[in-house]
């Protein structure tokens, strides 16, 4: 089961690595040796403040293809996720490739030994800012059966941030899908955007709907809101607050990891 690496943690704390723009972006500035040092200092920050899991992203990326990243950006992601299993091999790792590229993300976890993936579209199709994503299960389960990466947890958005579905939809039913008909080893909740709340209410739903799966709140904890979230959520991944002055593009603040995790606790 997935909450298996955290057995003796209530609700465990995810720590976003965010990477500036690796190389081939739009954005790209830095060599790679200088983005797997700002991964490392970030990592540093995050275990030396007490968290319980991180999570590599390509967040830097921006604009974002709608399926499949360019095989540059796999390869860079690997060997910086591979130096972040190297030296923090005793934290779980997880792997998020945007917009939607779970194929990668499960290729790179399996090769780095990751616990984990996010995939923001897993099953149906949602609008968003690169067009239409449909949903990607039929060829992500078949793709981890085959390559023996049973290993590697699946965690499935529902009603991701930055989209819109493209017919209204219970929460609930959105959530019983991807438990059911698309095997998401585990949920996630967000608001609207990064950095934006989840509703309570909407954690409330989708764990009445989960099928014992585990449920994480995916944006918007703060201190303030991390108790309450706790007493519904059976984890949390948060990346904007802790990081100093809780800007999503300054590194991470051990200071503000230690009070999430106080606060949690």
């Amino acid at each position: 089961m997935l909450l298996d690496a955290w057995k003796s943690v209530r609700c465990p704390l995810i720590g976003m690595l965010h990477l500036p723009p690796l190389p081939g972006s739009p954005r790209a500035a830095l060599r790679l040796e200088a983005i797997r040092d700002h991964a490392l200092r970030d990592a540093e920050s995050l275990t030396r403040g007490g968290i319980d899991g991180m999570m590599l992203e390509n967040y830097g990326d921006v604009p974002f293809p709608a399926g499949r990243v360019e095989t540059a950006t796999v390869a860079a992601m690997k060997w910086v996720a591979r130096e972040v299993r190297s030296a923090f091999g005793q934290t779980p790792l997880g792997i998020n490739v945007l917009r939607n590229d779970g194929l990668s993300a499960l290729a790179i976890a399996h090769a780095v030994g990751a616990n984990f993936i996010r995939v923001n579209v897993l099953s149906g199709a949602r609008l968003t800012d690169q067009g239409i994503i449909q949903g990607i299960a039929y060829e992500l389960l078949r793709q981890r059966s085959q390559i023996g990466a049973m290993a590697v947890k699946i965690l499935a958005d529902v009603d991701v941030k930055h989209s819109v579905p493209l017919a209204s939809r219970l929460l609930a039913d959105e959530a019983a899908d991807l438990v059911h008909r698309a095997l998401a080893d585990g949920l996630i909740v967000t608001g609207r955007a990064t950095g934006q709340s989840a509703a309570l209410s909407d954690v409330r739903e989708v764990k009445g709907a989960a099928a014992r799966r585990p449920v994480f709140v995916g944006s918007g904890v703060t201190v303030e809101s991390a108790g309450e979230l706790a007493k519904f959520a059976d984890g949390m991944i948060v990346g904007s607050w802790l990081k100093f002055g809780g800007d999503v593009a300054n590194p991470v603040d051990p200071q503000r990891v230690r009070e999430l995790v106080a606060a949690v606790a």
